[in-house]
């Protein structure tokens, strides 16, 4: 029984390895199985926590009825904390996130002359991120120059205005 254990355990592992290398593969086959905690690294994990907490106590010279509960409970406790965290790490950004639409206002500096006819590179710092965008202006603009966002032209690109001193 314990060699059956370690099996179910490397499975765990093996699985927990194949979702990570290759991505959202185990969680598209769940998708229509339960609920969003029920990620491949939930399942990975439960396998891995049950089948090897099984074998270990079974080796500690437990009975095999208490091996599977003990495993079942790791199991489970592996699983919820994997799915706790995948959720997390899933649910996107938060209000830190940069987005493009509160570029407009914010000052910085060019990093990359911008020159009369073409793009030229800022740094802007935007919800705490220190963020490098593609720029134009309506006059070249030197290295160093202090400048304002005007308008946001792309996700990666934005208008700026030498800032008044």
């Amino acid at each position: 029984m314990q060699v059956t254990m370690l099996v179910i355990g490397g499975i765990g592992i093996a699985l927990l390895l194949v979702s990570l290398l290759l991505g959202d593969l185990l969680d598209g086959v769940l998708d229509g199985i339960g609920p969003d905690a029920l990620s491949g690294l939930a399942v990975a994990g439960f396998l891995a926590a049950f089948g090897f907490v099984g074998a270990l106590v079974l080796d500690a010279g437990a009975s095999v009825p208490v091996a599977i509960l003990v495993g079942l409970v790791a199991g489970v406790a592996a699983a919820a904390v994997a799915g706790l965290a995948t959720r997390r790490l899933m649910r996107g950004g938060d209000e830190s996130t940069v987005r493009s639409s509160r570029l407009v206002g914010l000052t910085g500096t060019v990093v990359e002359a911008v020159p009369a006819d073409g793009y030229g590179m800022v740094s802007v710092v935007a919800a705490g991120h220190i963020t490098r965008l593609n720029a134009r202006a309506a006059e070249p603009l030197g290295s160093g120059t202090a400048v304002v966002v005007t308008a946001v032209l792309s996700p990666t690109s934005v208008t700026v205005a030498r800032q008044d001193a």
